[in-house]
C-alpha cells in the first residue's frame, strides 16, 4: 500500500501548521505595533494602574487600541471602501453616493427623533443670545447653511431623502423667526451658484470656494447697515498650480488614499488665499492693531474654502475668525461667549454661521450645558 496519501497529508498539516504559525506572527505584530504607537501609547497611559486594571478600564482601552491602531488597519480599510464603492456603487452607512461621481453625508438624509423641540430649544438660546450681546450694543447675524443635498438635490440621483430632511431648513428659520430673529437664508445665493457650475464640493460636504463667496457676499449684503469702520481692502490670489479639494468624504469611505481609477475622482481647485491690501502708509513696531469689529463663529464650513478671507472681502473689515472644525451648532460659540477675548475686546457685530444638518440631531451633552448658562 503506498503511503503517498500519509505523506500528502503530513505535508498538508504542516502548511496549515506553518500557516497558523504566520498568521499569529503577523497578529502579535500588528499587537505590539499598535500598543507600541503613539496613539496607542496615549491611550493606554492613563489606564495603567491598578484601579483601571480592576475596574475595566484597562482593558476597554487595549481594545479600542486594537480596534483602531493596527498597522493594517488603514490598508484594510481602503480595501473595504474600495469593494463596498466599485462592487455596489456605495459609500457605506455614513454616505451615499449621487450621479456624476457627487457623495452626499448620510446625516443630510435622514430623519432624527424629536427634530421639532430640538429645533425650538436652539432657536431660542440663540435668541437668548441675542438678547444678551443687544444689552452690550453687540448686533448678532444668523446665517443658516443649507444641506448639500438641499442645494444638489438634483444630483442626488435616487439616493433618499425623508420628509423631515425636505422640511428641516424652512423649519429651523421659522423656529428663529418665531423667536424675533432675523436669520440670513443663504439657500437664495448657493442656488444661484449651482445653477452655474457647482456651490459645494463633489467629494466633500462642504461649499466650495465659489459657494463660500457667495455666502460672505450674501451676509455682508444682511449686515450693510451695522455700523462697522469698513475701510479695509482686501486682494485674492489663486495659486499658480491645482491641487485637490479636501475631500471630507473620501476619508470617511476610505477612498483617500486610493488610486482615482478605484474611486470618485478628487474634486481640482486652485485654491485661493485672501490677504489684506497694504495701504503704503506703514505702521510702527509699537503700532498696536484695533480689535476686529466682527467676529465669526461657526462649524467647519467657516474654516473651509476661503470663506473666511471671502467675508472680509466682503465686508470690508477684519473678521476674527472663532469657527472651529468639528463645532456643530454652539461648540465655538460656547467657547468664544465664555473666554477672555469675548470679555476684553468684544465686537460690534457677531456672526453665528449654523449648518442646517445639526439643527434637528438630538442636543448633545455640551449643548444642554450651553443652553442651560443662557
Amino acid at each position: 500500500m503506498s503511503d503517498t496519501p500519509w505523506k500528502n497529508a503530513h505535508r498538508a498539516a504542516v502548511l496549515q501548521g506553518v500557516a497558523a504559525v504566520v498568521l499569529l506572527g503577523l497578529g502579535a505584530w500588528q499587537g505590539i505595533e499598535a500598543i507600541a504607537s503613539p496613539q496607542g501609547q496615549q491611550r493606554l497611559r492613563p489606564t495603567l494602574d491598578l484601579a483601571s486594571f480592576l475596574s475595566g478600564k484597562l482593558t476597554g482601552a487595549v481594545n479600542h487600541v486594537m480596534a483602531h491602531e493596527l498597522p493594517a488597519d488603514p490598508l484594510l480599510r481602503a480595501a473595504g471602501g474600495v469593494f463596498r464603492y466599485r462592487l455596489f456603487g456605495s459609500g457605506g452607512p455614513t454616505v451615499r453616493v449621487g450621479c456624476g461621481e457627487t457623495l452626499f453625508l448620510t446625516e443630510e438624509l435622514r430623519p432624527w427623533p424629536g427634530a421639532e423641540a430640538a429645533m425650538a430649544e436652539r432657536a431660542a438660546v440663540v435668541r437668548r443670545v441675542r438678547d444678551s450681546l443687544a444689552a452690550r450694543n453687540i448686533a448678532l447675524a444668523v446665517a443658516v447653511v443649507p444641506d448639500k443635498a438641499r442645494v444638489e438635490q438634483a444630483k442626488l440621483c435616487g439616493a433618499p431623502r425623508s420628509a423631515q430632511a425636505e422640511a428641516r431648513h424652512d423649519a429651523f428659520l421659522a423656529a428663529l423667526r418665531g423667536e424675533g430673529l432675523r436669520p440670513i437664508p443663504l439657500l437664495p445665493a448657493l442656488s444661484a451658484v449651482e445653477a452655474r457650475g457647482a456651490a459645494y464640493y463633489r467629494t466633500d460636504t462642504h461649499w466650495n470656494q465659489e459657494g463660500g463667496k457667495a455666502a460672505a457676499a450674501a451676509i455682508a449684503t444682511a449686515v450693510a447697515e451695522v455700523p462697522l469702520t469698513r475701510g479695509d481692502d482686501y486682494r485674492t490670489t489663486a495659486a499658480a498650480a491645482e491641487t485637490d479639494g479636501p475631500g471630507d468624504l473620501l476619508r470617511v469611505t476610505s477612498l483617500d488614499r486610493v488610486p482615482d481609477a478605484l474611486r470618485p475622482h478628487p474634486d481640482r481647485q486652485r485654491l485661493e488665499r485672501t490677504e489684506k491690501a497694504e495701504d503704503g502708509a506703514g505702521g510702527g513696531l509699537l503700532d498696536e492693531a484695533p480689535a476686529p469689529e466682527v467676529v465669526l463663529i461657526g462649524s467647519s464650513y467657516s474654516v473651509n474654502a476661503n470663506f473666511h478671507g471671502a467675508l472680509q472681502a466682503a465686508l470690508r473689515s477684519t473678521v476674527l475668525n472663532a469657527a472651529t472644525a468639528g463645532g456643530g451648532f454652539a461648540g465655538s460659540a460656547a467657547a468664544y461667549l465664555a473666554g477672555e477675548t469675548f470679555r476684553e475686546s468684544p465686537p460690534r457685530l457677531l456672526i453665528w454661521e449654523i449648518p442646517e444638518r445639526v439643527v434637528a440631531q438630538p442636543l448633545t451633552a455640551a449643548e444642554r450645558e450651553f443652553i442651560a448658562r443662557w
